[in-house]
């Protein structure tokens, strides 16, 4: 683990990579403390597989980190909007850049914790996150609740995380929205489906 002055400055440089998702292919930059930095991971790569999106959708990427789902989500939509949002200000920089090298005017990334700073009035047609392992119970609660609210009528909410936490989400999603469908389980993560 001994990086000389040379070696620093390489690990300095963004991260670049082109990338398939949602047969769309976009060019990616990201750097080091991001997740995932280097590639896609596996849950996204499954996620956006069974993510139904219409032409006109508004869609929210609920922790964004450097854009691909919500950069592949206003690929889909073109004639909707695409709000990201992450709490890491290097992810918010990434999306925003990412957005921009990809020519991808109808997306744009702020800093959020959860909902916390997105503007009350906007209401979305689609909802997606890739949920961390280790969110917490507490932010989870106010992941849901404020999806569910933000969400226009027949809106969606699509979400993957580990297999751990698969009934965990069932019993929430059919607390908060009163339905829950299971889309898909993989070896390691499942894509959860719930509508208002």
């Amino acid at each position: 683990m001994n990086y000389n002055k040379n070696n620093l400055n390489e690990l300095r440089k963004d991260i670049t990579f082109k990338e398939q998702l949602g047969g769309q292919s976009l060019t990616y930059h990201s750097t080091w403390g991001i997740f995932s930095p280097r590639e896609i991971d596996e849950g996204t790569r499954l996620f956006m597989k069974y993510i139904k999106v219409n032409p006109d959708d508004d869609c929210f990427d609920l922790g964004c980190g450097y854009g691909p789902i919500g950069l592949t989500l206003a690929k889909l939509a073109p004639q909707g909007q695409t709000l990201m949002v992450d709490k890491d200000f290097m992810a918010v920089e990434y999306s925003n850049k990412n957005a921009k090298i990809n020519q991808i005017k109808n997306a744009s990334a702020i800093l959020s914790n959860g909902f916390q700073h997105v503007d009350p009035a906007l209401r979305f047609d689609l909802i997606a996150s890739n949920i961390p392992a280790k969110v917490g119970k507490e932010m989870m609660s106010l992941m849901l609740h404020d999806a569910r609210s933000r969400l226009k009528p027949k809106g969606r909410l699509y979400l993957v995380t580990i297999n751990g936490l698969r009934q965990y989400m069932k019993r929430n999603l059919k607390e908060v929205f009163g339905n829950y469908k299971k889309l898909k389980q993989g070896a390691k993560y499942t894509v959860h489906l719930a509508v208002i």
